[in-house]
């Protein structure tokens, strides 16, 4: 449902990487301000986006527990390319770990699995608004608490490496909310409140490997 969202976002931005360089005058201008309409619509899905969460927590909290995650019978697992990715992901290669990834969804796009180890890709490689744009499309349909954990603590750490840690709080707090055991928000909440440490956002799916 946000997908038109993210790819006119995506191509303005493009266009700003682009021409900014060699920029001048009014043409500098227009590019600036485009820039800084993307970072008001960012900022203002992200906050949007934690306000109904609030919402549908309140709501979760008197439902029956959904179903465990990942999915132990899901075919996507029997994947060549899933295989192959997970391997390259575990020895930290993330370029050809995200170039099987992405042959993996071409077979399963819906699979949360797949799309969780795309945005991780993504987000190892530095590829921040990418990783955001998988992460935010995955959380409509993400009804597990620890896959739900992991997304709110890697979105956190997006926030923490674009320096809003205020936001980076809220989406560690969301995902210790969600799974208390996990140990990664818990260690990156402190990482933001003392402005010193390592974020970590990885040993989740490294567990899953």
């Amino acid at each position: 449902m946000f997908q038109h969202v993210f790819d006119e976002m995506n191509n303005m931005f493009d266009e700003i990487v682009k021409h900014y360089p060699a920029a001048q005058g009014p043409q500098k201008q227009a590019l600036v301000h485009n820039w800084n309409l993307l970072k008001q619509m960012s900022d203002g899905i992200i906050d949007e986006w934690l306000r109904f969460e609030e919402r549908m927590a309140v709501f979760r909290e008197n439902t029956a527990a959904p179903p465990g995650f990942p999915p132990t019978g899901s075919p996507e697992l029997q994947l060549e390319t899933f295989i192959r990715g997970q391997g390259y992901y575990k020895l930290l290669m993330f370029e050809p770990a995200l170039s099987q990834f992405t042959a993996a969804a071409e077979s399963y796009p819906d699979s949360p699995l797949i799309r969780l180890y795309l945005a991780m890709s993504h987000l190892h490689l530095g590829e921040t608004s990418e990783a955001a744009r998988q992460l935010l499309g995955m959380l409509p349909g993400a009804e597990d608490k620890k896959l739900k954990a992991i997304i709110y603590n890697a979105m956190g750490c997006i926030q923490v490496i674009q320096g809003a840690r205020d936001k980076a709080s809220e989406f560690f707090t969301l995902a210790i909310q969600q799974d208390p055991t996990l140990p990664d928000p818990l260690n990156n909440l402190q990482v933001c409140h003392q402005k010193r440490g390592e974020l970590q956002y990885g040993s989740p799916l490294i567990s899953l490997l």
